[in-house]
């Protein structure tokens, strides 16, 4: 081993950083984000390991299957990355404890990014930059870009670094408070309420069918508003994700089946 008696420096993580954002390089069915993961490991390394056999050794611990949400995995690598550093520098762990305290963190971490980030934050920042969009405003592109490059930014700076100031110290902190579990809970009811306004402003399902009964006119749609106000397009779109979900039907068969029906309930009148 080279450098056993120094700290990682702020150079370090900053190389760690960068090459963190090819978390998904080389992405594989077998081991998923191993290949990129074990990437934004290489500066830690090439600064602490010297003989060919004490970098396989590394790199093998590094390789094993990793899969989570791409930006908050910068979270494990910052964890692991001091975790490297008390192997090497401390020796007070075991190698296998960085293994297992990836794996611990895959999961509870990957509900978080997808409900905060896939299903809240970027939904939310989209439905805006659209609007703006179709209104011929062009912050609409301009604010998605930007704010999903500040989350996006910003989520991976922190993990790295506060993952590394923090170390196994950040696994224990949250598994004790339970705060995981709860941020997932309150994102995924923000995300339903996000996405059943979006299917109420962007789903169009009107019917066309007027009903005339002597001197009463009844229009179906208005009966139906006057009832329970989009309706049609919570139904159509509930009837998609079943289908979806429980069958092996792909997305793009569906948009057509969708379409055709659409044309020939348009075509007979009835839309």
């Amino acid at each position: 081993m080279k450098n056993t008696d120094q700290r990682l420096t702020k150079k370090d993580l900053w190389h760690i950083y960068r090459s963190q954002f090819f978390i998904r390089s080389c992405l594989n069915f077998e081991r998923m984000q191993n290949i990129g993961f074990t990437h934004a490991m290489s500066p830690i390394i090439e600064k602490y390991y010297d003989t060919p056999e004490e970098k396989q050794e590394a790199i093998d611990r590094h390789m094993q299957m990793f899969l989570t949400q791409p930006m908050v995995a910068s979270i494990p690598i910052g964890v692991s990355a001091a975790m490297e550093e008390r192997l090497v520098v401390d020796k007070d762990i075991e190698p296998e404890s960085i293994d297992s305290t990836k794996t611990a963190l895959m999961g509870p971490l990957a509900a978080l990014g997808d409900s905060l980030i896939n299903g809240t934050a970027r939904p939310i920042l989209a439905g805006i930059a659209c609007s703006l969009a179709l209104s011929g405003s062009v912050l609409g592109p301009l604010l998605f870009l930007i704010g999903m490059s500040i989350i996006t930014l910003g989520v991976r700076y922190l993990g790295v670094f506060k993952g590394y100031e923090k170390g196994v110290q950040l696994v224990a902190d949250l598994q004790k408070s339970g705060l995981i579990g709860k941020i997932t809970e309150l994102a995924s009811v923000a995300a339903y309420i996000v996405i059943g306004g979006f299917v109420v402003s962007n789903v169009a399902f009107n019917l066309n069918i007027v009903y005339t009964a002597g001197d009463a006119t009844i229009n179906i749609q208005e009966t139906l508003n006057s009832l329970l106000p989009a309706l049609l397009p919570v139904l159509l779109t509930f009837g998609v994700y079943k289908v979806l979900s429980k069958r092996k039907v792909s997305a793009i068969l569906l948009m057509f089946i969708i379409m055709l029906f659409a044309i020939g309930c348009t075509y007979l009148g009835i839309m």
